[in-house]
């Protein structure tokens, strides 16, 4: 009988320490008839987008508040960039402060069917744990449309 109760608890366990992971999946970006890319807001409360970078599936965070494109250092090297070979001149103000972020050039972008050829982007040389998608992608766009639990995308 005590080894069924042990089972239970540590299956409970089990559940309740992977249960951030089972609710924290974020949906797919969807394409509508009339061309827009529509994100679904994540259980966290933000949008977030994959995108096809230099052929290599990586979800962004869309941040309307980040200027550029800023990789973190886990996604620049799942692409093929060294963050230890960069050089960080760049300074870009963050919620966290100023920190420094080296420059690079992504050299294909794509969002479902749009594709970006050479595209600017930074590595923040800090700690992220998500990339950033910020206004100078975002700005390719001709609409950007945010209605209740949706963010949609017009090009």
């Amino acid at each position: 009988m005590a080894l069924v109760w042990g089972m239970i608890f540590l299956g409970s366990m089990a559940i309740y320490g992977l249960w951030q992971d089972i609710t924290s999946s974020h949906k797919a970006q969807t394409i509508q008839d009339n061309g827009a890319i529509v994100v679904h807001r994540a259980k966290d409360g933000h949008f977030y987008l994959i995108l096809k970078v230099n052929n290599i599936d990586l979800e962004f965070l869309i941040d309307t508040g980040a200027s550029d494109i800023v990789l973190s250092q886990q996604d620049a090297i799942k692409i093929g960039i060294d963050p230890k070979s960069l050089v960080f001149l760049g300074r870009a103000k963050t919620a966290n402060g100023t920190v420094p972020i080296a420059y690079v050039q992504l050299n294909k972008v794509q969002l479902e069917g749009h594709l970006d050829d050479y595209v600017k982007a930074s590595v923040n040389s800090g700690i992220m744990n998500k990339s950033l998608l910020g206004m100078s992608y975002l700005n390719r766009y001709s609409r950007i449309e945010i209605l209740q639990d949706r963010l949609k995308l017009f090009r």
